[in-house]
């Protein structure tokens, strides 16, 4: 094995420890889109009823995307943690890989998100939801969603080593909460304003939220709709290679030259 990849094992190791002592964090992320599905699936789920569609089903996977988006979240009070206690300084003194640091918490944070993901799945399952889709297609939508997941944990870990304050990640990471209801996680936009429903098509959300109910069978694309909306699995693709192309290498850089 590379020192490479032995440095990057060994933190994904930590990571994973790390998230055994204090599993605060993982637990909550994982309660929420549960709560969320049982209230907005019979709470709201009659006023939000869709002529030839089931409510719940449309509203999984917008909920599964909406816990990869919390990455961000997840990822920046991690880093910001870390930097702010001085774990990352300790770091830079040692023979460390400065890819593997910022690497190894993203894939430590998918191996544990896969792990989560599992919980609301078999809830959604409980209240109705299916794969309508092929096995292949609802592989795909996994894929596409852990991969969304990796690009949202890498911003977070970039926006975390950029503020390197506990407070400040906290109630920035809050704030990414309104990016699902800016997007088609939990209602169409078919009937939203124009200027509305552009913002909410190129968000991010949209797009692999689209991707999923595709791939799993449970909506079709909506016509008329933005590029990535329109093309959601090469949006997806897309938004999340240009999320990690951008946010990762900076946050290698940013743990590499520490306060400077």
């Amino acid at each position: 094995m590379s020192a490479w990849a032995y440095d990057g094992a060994a933190l994904v190791g930590r990571q994973l420890r790390r998230v055994r002592n204090s599993p605060g964090i993982a637990i909550l992320t994982q309660i929420m889109p549960v709560n969320m599905l049982l209230f907005f699936g019979y709470v709201f789920g009659s006023a939000l009823a869709m002529p030839g569609r089931e409510y719940r089903s449309f509203l999984v996977p917008g909920l599964l995307v909406a816990t990869a988006a919390g990455g961000i979240m997840t990822g920046m009070f991690q880093a910001a943690q870390d930097t702010h206690r001085g774990v990352m300084d300790r770091f830079r003194t040692m023979p460390v890989s400065r890819a593997a640091v910022p690497l190894g918490q993203a894939v430590a944070d998918l191996v544990v998100s896969a792990l989560g993901t599992v919980p609301l799945l078999l809830v959604g399952l409980a209240v109705g939801w299916r794969v309508e889709g092929s096995v292949a297609g609802a592989l795909g939508a996994v894929g596409l969603l852990l991969l969304f997941r990796f690009a949202c944990t890498s911003v977070g870990i970039l926006l975390g080593l950029l503020t390197r304050s506990e407070e400040a990640a906290g109630q920035l990471g809050a704030s990414t909460f309104v990016l699902p209801l800016l997007s088609n996680a939990y209602i169409p936009t078919d009937n939203l304003p124009g200027w509305l429903r552009a913002s909410a098509e190129w968000n991010p959300i949209s797009a692999v939220t689209t991707a999923l109910r595709d791939r799993f069978g449970n909506a079709p694309v909506p016509e008329g709709a933005a590029w990535p909306v329109a093309h959601p699995v090469a949006g997806a693709l897309a938004w999340s290679a240009v999320l990690i192309a951008v946010s990762l290498p900076l946050a290698v850089r940013r743990y590499a030259r520490g306060e400077r």
